[in-house]
């Protein structure tokens, strides 16, 4: 068969493969939306619960609590249970979660509906790049699973947006908006797409490669014959075959190796973690606090988040039509390098401010300064490390193991992310603006060296090639 023919196989399936992939990555839309409505909403958390610095700082971050939890059993129980199956459960979740931290009359109880948004969050992380890079054809797999990063900053921009109007029109997220807080209606907002992306899950195909672990040979061809057609089907199902034919169904401890954990699933922890270390959260958690710290108002400071929102999803395009001709290690090197400078820009930009009444006072000139290079900090992110860290994880690890090391990676990234979150206000408090954007600079700079030792190139590489 030549390779023209699976091209045209591939070409004329591509319409029902980025449809699937579409719904799949609503659950990255509810990602965005539900890490970035928080955003808003923290004054009014703070003024309806009373909150301290780090009760403050619970509050916002509490939801990477389960996040943690759910990519770490959503990876193993999608190979039990399917990876569709996972993102139904997750939409459930994310249900469930939007109401009740909306009705929350405490810190306690918003907290428990906020771990169970995380246990969405976290599942629908690792679930969506792993059955999309399951669906996707070698040859655009790296931009159909970069989809997933659009759908992140794609719903962040929407929270923002719907942020920024609520406060707007209600005169500010503590003020009342039809009978109750504006920050209520905040969370209330994601309620509608939760349901919608609950609803068309029941119309997406299970990963052909789960029904051949589970032993439903029918099930895959079926899938794959939809995808790419006979010819190519039969090649596939052959392929994923003979890749399952000398090993067991995939296990937890299939990420050791002589009692050690497999270098390649470091790789991937090394991935998840640099990705939270440089700090990018502490943007989109706190945008709208660290604004008004640097002098902006509170409308100005909610309207620079749906600005860098937009210029997010931009960037993020830029990757999907470029990765798979440039690959996913060059633009790692490029997002590491640019993001070092322009946190060291910004850093430096609020180290020039002054304490005024507690408050940061900076020089408007050096206030629009911070502001660009946070903008190009976000660009940076989003062209690079945003994107293609999903993008790796879904598809750098043997078939064997994807599960389960998808699951540890995940784990460690919403770890790294509640330790950033956490601990953002209680830097901003003690040590300031600027120098906690020193420390975020410096991890950049130490990941350009991790990248370059450690990350192995994957582009055009087949899943059953994978190896570690």
């Amino acid at each position: 068969m030549s390779d023209n023919t699976v091209a045209t196989e591939e070409k004329g399936s591509m319409g029902f493969i980025v449809l699937i992939c579409l719904v799949a990555t609503l659950g990255g839309f509810l990602f965005g939306f539900d890490s970035g409505v928080i955003n808003g909403t923290v004054k009014g958390l703070d003024a309806a619960f009373g909150a301290t610095n780090f009760a403050s700082g619970l509050n916002v971050a509490s939801m990477l609590l389960g996040c943690a939890a759910g990519a770490f059993f959503a990876g193993r129980l999608s190979d039990m249970f399917g990876r569709r199956n996972m993102m139904m459960l997750a939409a459930v979740f994310f249900l469930i979660s939007a109401w009740g931290s909306g009705i929350a009359d405490s810190s306690g109880s918003f907290i428990f509906f906020r771990i169970l948004g995380g246990l969405a969050v976290g599942a629908a992380s690792v679930m969506a790049p792993a059955y999309i890079s399951e669906i996707a054809p070698a040859r655009l797999r790296g931009g159909l699973a970069s989809l997933q990063q659009i759908a992140i900053v794609v719903g962040l921009t929407v929270a923002f947006f719907s942020n920024y109007y609520l406060a707007n029109v209600s005169g500010g997220a503590t003020a009342e908006f039809r009978g109750t807080e504006t920050w209520r209606w905040m969370f209330w907002v994601e309620i509608a797409p939760a349901a919608l992306f609950f609803v068309l899950l029941f119309f997406i195909p299970k990963s052909p490669r789960f029904s051949m672990v589970q032993d439903d040979e029918a099930g895959a061809r079926k899938t794959l014959t939809k995808l790419f057609g006979g010819i190519v089907a039969e090649r596939k199902v052959n392929e994923i075959k003979a890749s399952l034919a000398s090993d067991h169904k995939p296990r937890l401890s299939d990420i050791f190796l002589g009692g050690k954990l497999r270098p390649i699933v470091w790789v991937g922890i090394g991935l998840a973690v640099f990705q939270q270390l440089v700090g990018i959260n502490v943007i989109f958690y706190y945008g709208a606090v660290m604004w008004e710290a640097a002098g902006f108002t509170e409308a100005d400071a909610l309207k620079q988040n749906v600005f860098m929102g937009l210029m997010s999803i931009f960037a993020t395009l830029l990757t999907v039509f470029l990765i798979d001709k440039f690959g996913r290690k060059p633009f790692l090197l490029i997002g590491s390098v640019g993001m070092a400078i322009m946190l060291a820009v910004v850093a430096w930009a609020f180290g020039t401010g002054n304490l005024v009444d507690g408050n940061l006072v900076l020089d408007p000139a050096m206030g629009k300064t911070s502001l660009y290079a946070a903008m190009a900090y976000v660009f940076f992110f989003n062209m690079t490390w945003g994107p293609v860290m999903w993008v790796l994880l879904g598809e750098m690890f043997p078939n064997q193991i994807r599960g389960s090391a998808l699951a540890v990676a995940g784990f460690a990234q919403w770890i790294a992310n509640f330790v950033v979150t956490l601990t953002f206000p209680l830097m901003l408090a003690n040590i300031g603006l600027s120098a906690s954007f020193f420390i975020y600079a410096a991890f950049a700079f130490i990941s350009i060296f991790f990248v370059k030792m450690a990350v192995k190139e994957t582009k055009g590489m087949e899943l059953e090639d994978m190896v570690g």
